[in-house]
């Protein structure tokens, strides 16, 4: 009697392993932990790149030539950086599927190489809203109550090193108020996905400008003792709901106007790149400058400090 053995080709060891990742992930407990691997943010812009991908009339799976010809059809269209970010939900599709990756071809890596060098540059970024152009701003944001609530913000964002999706989701149980300033606990950041949490000092101000007095007068203004800090206001009453990230950026966008800068050139992340900047100017060392933002590295410190240290330290001021 022949001896009949199992089919071991990687044709049916893909249709295999296909097989299990679709048991698994139809597990309710496991989906929802799988839901959770990443944040809303990279899911929603995974979702969109796939779209974008299959209207173009690409597949999952695909092999590396169909990549390489979406790469090449948006090449100049799209920047770099989207296209690396689609090369990664492309990758991600395949993978959670059970399918080797095309993007990790060399066929794929030698396209992108030539892709960066002949439309490449370099990324846009917005500008960092320093020190003194913070205080300028301040002293023409009134007393009123949306003023308290907007200096407090920004005063926050900027001493924080806050990204605006971690400014918005500030809580009164967040904060600690102690003899040398605040003590605001993070419970979660675009870093911290797991929640470990990070603990952020602000000191009190040395000057008139005191950011810990003036959340404190925010606070006893708007009556909040619990839940998010920082809410819409209507009709000079201060409402349930909490601001999103995209109002951060169009406060700070309306507040820069009224100094005559240009709103178009600031974002909810000039708050944390101006601390960054301000205080490599200031002559801060880099190491203190990451504890206060929480970049693991000065490698991407550097991305924030724009130009801020060009004129500290430097070489050529022998002469």
């Amino acid at each position: 009697m022949t001896e009949v053995r199992p089919d071991n080709s990687p044709c049916n060891q893909l249709h295999e392993t296909n097989r299990k990742l679709q048991s698994v992930a139809n597990n309710e407990s496991v989906s929802q932990y799988l839901d959770r691997a990443v944040s809303e943010n990279t899911r929603k812009a995974y979702r969109a790149d796939l779209e974008h991908y299959k209207a173009w009339g690409g597949s999952i799976p695909c092999s590396p030539e169909m990549l390489a010809e979406y790469l090449a059809a948006h090449a100049g269209l799209l920047s770099c950086a989207t296209l690396t970010r689609r090369l990664a939900a492309i990758s991600k599709a395949h993978t959670m599927q059970g399918y080797p990756s095309p993007a990790t071809n060399d066929l794929i890596r030698m396209t992108m190489r030539g892709i960066r060098r002949t439309h490449g540059k370099p990324q846009e970024q917005v500008s960092p809203l320093c020190r003194d152009d913070l205080l300028l701003v301040l002293s023409y944001t009134p007393d009123d109550l949306r003023g308290a609530r907007d200096k407090a913000l920004l005063l926050l964002g900027f001493c924080g090193a806050l990204r605006r999706s971690e400014l918005c989701r500030v809580r009164h149980e967040d904060l600690a108020f102690t003899s040398e300033g605040l003590v605001l606990t993070l419970p979660r950041s675009k870093t911290d996905q797991t929640g470990e949490g990070r603990k952020i000092g602000v000191p009190f101000g040395r000057g008139k400008i005191c950011p810990v007095r003036i959340l404190q007068d925010w606070l006893v203004r708007s009556g909040i003792t619990s839940g998010y800090i920082f809410r819409g206001i209507d009709k000079g009453i201060v409402t349930e709901m909490h601001l999103c990230d995209r109002s951060m950026a169009n406060i700070i966008k309306a507040r820069v106007g009224k100094v005559g800068l240009s709103p178009e050139k600031f974002s909810g992340h000039s708050l944390r790149s101006g601390l960054a900047t301000s205080a490599a100017m200031a002559g801060i060392s880099s190491f203190k400058i990451r504890e206060q933002t929480g970049h693991k590295s000065d490698a991407m410190l550097a991305r924030y400090i724009r130009n801020g240290s060009l004129f500290h330290g430097n070489a050529a001021a022998i002469l």
